[in-house]
């Protein structure tokens, strides 16, 4: 008990039924619980039995060792919660040892459990009606979260801000039921910037007087990213790297230089995008805009299984492609005539893993085709370069490995608010109804609707969640038909839906012009979404004709992943995302990957294949991969086989060349082996 005497700082009282609970504290932490009863004197008040808790056990002193530890306290401090009448029983009891005490606001809760926990307007935390210190309900806090299952640090640390926060634990708890209260769901806000670039009126651009009128017909001036592409020398046939946001007016870049080089017999326009699904959004906007000047065809992936051209004519002045749609010309041989301008949208899937490889050899391959038509067709000038992107974290390497100029433009024509709420998967849907309707029944100062683009990481999911939605939505995705994804795109148009439920893999480019976004998943399939992917997403929320502001809104479940091979869990990737910088944009290139594009190549361009693998932004093995490609006789010197031929013509991977071969040798049925590669594409 000496000790203790000397190491008091604080002696803290607190009524407790028939007695009081007695806390002696040192530096915050407790040295001393006990219990003191009262019993009245003569003299008043005065302690009558005092007992210290050991282990659980009630141990019993001498009044006087309770006389004796007032007076070494350095304070003494009696709970508020204390009636008032005790307050002054205590008092007096003190008062006749010549000891003062201060009734002070402390934590019921720790008063009850034995801890001094004093409380200020500053630091006391609301619940249930009651105010209880930050340590307190930061211990409630964690048993909520208990029961929502394993949250990381980065989740707890937000919930905790939250709760410092607000100074309300019962709003926090509601936000982690699903709760929708926007000042604690916000997480920041993207500020609008619109730098100050003086526009370039379209009467004074110097285009083919069909595309002059087309353009003067739909506006006055370029908008920034356009103006400064212009004056950097778009339409001086320059090679351009145009970085900027969703929404900003990239895309007319292309056009501007393509449409016009078309137009006055300077070559076709080539404008190339990852996915099916957003070159026949693409080749329809070309229809209608400038299918009455110009013929207008179509070429994408699917079209190397029977080879019928789907509506691909190669001699048309416009061509939409996928990557892989164009590609496949190439590597089969096809004459695609004089190419004036090539324009490649989403150029960040150059970092992708299967993909980057192959949009890289794309683009070497087409240089190269450019090339040897200026050496055989007399006039041909060659090809213009235009590559544009929303996200690219090293833009002045890329665009010096391209060759390119770089036009960068950081303007956001709305403010976004970004928020997170978490739910588990089977609350998520009703979330989602919730924010639909909610964006749904309000109108911008323009005039329009709020609409929503739900992005979900499976076809399945998409069709799940427009089903629990109460307003009219849709799904979509790439498994529907094309008829049906332009009834949708109609329909969001005219603003007769209020979301649409879409795959994480068709935020590239469709255009719905939406004032929300919400994440349902996180994931792309059973692959976390990257920086580039969740940005290019969340820029889709808000658009400067219609919206005065975008909201995006993180639907995070806790401990959840989507596939066993995941090894972070959503609410880690959520902070990551959101805290996250832009990832550089770089191809790297291991066996498989170098092997594929250096057959590509030699098929495309014999003895020259070296050459376009040298230029090729990632540094391709070339010596390694020859080596590779003579051994398992895909090529003969520097000819293709006709293996080799027929590896590159479907785009296979060499262990899938070699699963195919022995399948076949083995006389497995066709459709067993595509089944059998399917399955091991997925276990994979």
């Amino acid at each position: 008990m000496s000790q203790q005497l000397a190491e008091v700082e604080t002696l803290f009282l607190h009524e407790a039924r028939s007695d009081y609970t007695v806390v002696a504290n040192r530096d915050g932490n407790r040295v001393l619980r006990g219990r003191l009863e009262l019993k009245e004197t003569s003299a008043g008040p005065r302690p009558g039995k005092f007992r210290v808790i050991r282990d659980g056990e009630d141990q019993p002193r001498q009044p006087d060792e309770f006389v004796d530890l007032a007076r070494a306290a350095g304070r003494i401090r009696i709970s508020e919660q204390t009636a008032p009448e005790n307050r002054t029983r205590l008092k007096e009891m003190l008062d006749g040892y010549q000891l003062e005490a201060t009734a002070v606001r402390t934590c019921r809760r720790c008063a009850s459990d034995g801890r001094y926990g004093p409380i200020t307007s500053e630091s006391a935390i609301e619940h249930n009606g009651e105010l209880i210190c930050r340590d307190c309900a930061r211990r409630e806090l964690e048993r909520e979260l208990s029961y929502k299952g394993e949250f990381t640090g980065a989740a707890e640390e937000r919930l905790e801000e939250l709760l410092y926060e607000s100074g309300d634990l019962d709003r926090i708890v509601n936000l982690l039921q699903g709760g929708l209260d926007p000042d604690l769901t916000k997480y920041d806000e993207v500020s609008a910037n619109v730098d100050d670039v003086s526009p370039v009126r379209t009467e004074d651009l110097d285009l083919h007087p069909d595309l002059s009128a087309h353009l003067q017909g739909r506006f006055e001036e370029l908008l920034p990213v356009q103006s400064l592409s212009v004056r950097n020398g778009l339409l001086d046939g320059n090679d351009q790297l145009v970085v900027s946001a969703t929404a900003t007016g990239k895309t007319l870049v292309g056009e501007l230089t393509g449409i016009d080089r078309a137009l006055k017999g300077d070559g076709k326009l080539l404008f190339l995008v990852p996915l099916v699904a957003l070159a026949n959004q693409k080749h329809e906007d070309f229809e209608d805009r400038y299918g009455d000047l110009l013929n207008v065809s179509i070429r994408v992936g699917s079209s190397r299984v029977n080879d019928d051209g789907n509506r691909f004519d190669p001699n048309a002045d416009v061509i939409v492609g996928t990557y892989e749609g164009i590609d496949h010309a190439l590597r089969t041989g096809k004459d695609l005539g004089d190419i004036g301008t090539v324009v490649i949208d989403e150029v960040h899937t150059l970092k992708e893993g299967e993909r980057g490889h192959r949009l890289d050899g794309l683009i070497s391959r087409l240089k190269h085709y450019s090339e040897n038509r200026m050496e055989t067709h007399a006039g041909y000038d060659g090809t213009q370069f235009v590559y544009l992107s929303a996200t690219v974290g090293n833009p002045e390497w890329l665009a010096e490995k391209l060759r390119a100029t770089l036009i960068e433009y950081e303007e956001r024509p709305v403010p976004i608010e970004r928020h997170v709420t978490f739910a588990d998967s089977r609350e998520k849907a009703d979330i989602a109804d919730k924010l639909v309707k909610r964006e749904f029944d309000t109108k911008s100062s323009k005039g329009y609707r709020g609409q929503t683009i739900i992005f979900t990481n499976s076809r399945r999911r998409c069709h799940e969640i427009s089903r629990k939605l109460r307003y009219d939505s849709a799904p979509y995705h790439a498994g529907l038909d094309y008829k049906r994804r332009k009834t949708v795109e109609r329909q969001f148009g005219n603003q007769d839906l209020s979301a649409v439920v879409t795959t994480a893999a068709l935020a590239a480019g469709v255009d719905f012009p939406a004032s929300q976004v919400i994440f349902d998943s996180l994931a792309m399939g059973i692959e976390w979404l990257s920086v580039q992917e969740f940005s290019q997403m969340l820029g889709r929320a808000g658009r400067p004709d219609y919206h005065d502001r975008g909201r995006v809104y993180l639907l995070v479940e806790p401990d959840g992943v989507y596939h066993n091979s995941m090894d972070r869990t959503e609410d880690e990737v959520a902070f990551t995302l959101l805290k996250g910088e832009m990832e550089d944009v770089a191809t790297h290139y291991d066996e498989t990957a170098a092997v594929e594009e250096t057959l590509a190549n030699v098929v495309v361009a014999g003895k020259k294949a070296k050459r376009l693998n040298d230029r090729m932004i990632g540094e391709v093995p070339t010596k390694h991969a020859i080596g590779k490609l003579l051994e398992w006789e895909f090529i003969d010197g520097f000819e293709p086989t006709p293996l080799g031929r027929g590896i590159t013509r479907h785009f296979l991977a060499p262990d899938e060349a070699f699963f195919m071969l022995d399948a076949i040798r083995k006389g497995t049925d066709p459709y067993q082996i595509v089944a059998d590669l399917e399955l091991r594409d997925d276990e994979e």
